[in-house]
């Protein structure tokens, strides 16, 4: 058993002293190749990262309600938007099926929702200018203002 052990150690120092060897000559091979250093540091100058464009469901979950009542829109359509009605998740939540209503030029293209194609390509942006679900508060309000009986008529 002591001499498996120091034919062992007798075999890592060896490989250990190659390993130091290559390392050495893979430094020196690379230091020698960049002398001219004033013109690799232009070549490679830091160019500023691409930021990742995100999928339907990445712009969505910023949203209120995963942007239900939201409009989204790839980023190479002019003019044409869905306002989200339904979201089917995965459990990931960055994957999944959305349905919504077809806009054109802000007016509605179609009378029911349809499933939307090329939710997990990623070229979707949020179109804040057009109608969110906050712009219908005020109508809302009303029925809540008539359900609450005045005194004046409880007391006739």
């Amino acid at each position: 058993m002591a001499t498996t052990l120091a034919n062992r150690a007798a075999q890592n120092q060896s490989a250990g002293l190659l390993r130091l060897s290559f390392n050495f000559l893979r430094d020196l091979s690379t230091s020698t190749s960049t002398q001219k250093p004033s013109a690799s540091s232009s070549s490679t100058s830091k160019k500023p990262k691409r930021k990742k464009k995100k999928n339907l469901f990445e712009v969505a979950q910023f949203l209120p309600d995963w942007g239900l009542g939201y409009h989204m829109a790839k980023t190479h359509w002019t003019d044409v938007s869905y306002e989200i009605t339904k979201i089917n998740l995965y459990k990931d939540g960055k994957h999944g099926k959305a349905w919504g209503l077809v806009h054109k030029d802000g007016v509605p293209a179609a009378d029911a929702p349809k499933k939307i194609s090329g939710v997990h390509k990623r070229c979707w942006r949020y179109i804040p200018h057009l109608s969110k679900p906050g712009d219908t508060a005020p109508t809302s309000m009303k029925p809540a203002e008539n359900a609450a009986p005045k005194p004046e008529a409880q007391l006739a």
